[in-house]
């Protein structure tokens, strides 16, 4: 099913009836994080890390967390920590079979191994390439971020890296700092090997495939398929 609120775009698999349990579970993730903004803009506008502020929004913390760990602004995290926010949710109604993804982002928990195919634009490797994820490492946030796919502030170069992590905001501000990087180094080989040094570097990272043009790099717990 579809979930839209506002700038939030949700594609949601699931093998429970959710009803309206979605739209009220982005509901009430946006709503602290909305009623934050008012008293705080720059949060919204930062492109670094903000400090942590002990009577923030649950949601609020985990961005900033996420957005320190990566050396991002917060909001670098947002697409991922909503659509966690949501996974968690169904999960705790029930639900066994969760699948959220917002613009890229994923949360994910099932009860079998599943295959991911990584887009990656106009690269040659684009759906050519999955990752293979075993049962037991669910739930799992794996997020892609992209110089050239999308709307969301980048400065890379990349055409797709993507990050895997047990917490979703991490992930997804771990792949816009990952792709800023490979812009830094320039293209090609160079800019992977960066992006993935830098990868090594930050805590809480499962694993990083990094692909750009006919190039590709990994590093972590990462199992690749040919689709």
């Amino acid at each position: 099913s579809f979930v839209r609120v506002k700038e939030t775009d949700l594609q949601i698999f699931t093998d429970c009836d959710i009803g309206e349990l979605t739209t009220n579970a982005a509901l009430m993730c946006r709503v602290q994080l909305e009623q934050y903004l008012e008293k705080r803009p720059e949060f919204l506008t930062s492109l670094n890390p903000l400090q942590q502020e002990e009577f923030a929004p649950p949601v609020v913390r985990e961005m900033i967390s996420a957005s320190q760990a990566a050396g991002v602004g917060p909001m670098a995290s947002v697409a991922g920590m909503i659509a966690e926010f949501v996974g968690k949710h169904l999960l705790e109604r029930g639900c066994k079979e969760v699948i959220v993804e917002n613009g890229g982002d994923i949360y994910i928990h099932r009860e079998q191994e599943a295959t991911i195919a990584i887009y990656a634009g106009e690269s040659v490797l684009s759906n050519r390439v999955g990752l293979k994820i075993k049962k037991d490492r669910f739930p799992l946030g794996v997020c892609t971020s992209s110089g050239k796919i999308g709307h969301s502030l980048s400065f890379g170069e990349a055409d797709s890296v993507t990050v895997l992590s047990f917490s979703t905001p991490l992930a997804d501000a771990a792949a816009t700092r990952l792709g800023n990087e490979v812009g830094m180094s320039g293209r090609g080989q160079k800019g992977i090997e960066d992006a993935l040094s830098l990868a090594s570097k930050i805590e809480g990272l499962e694993g990083v495939v990094v692909i750009c043009d006919e190039n590709l790099g990994a590093i972590g717990n990462v199992e690749l398929v040919k689709l």
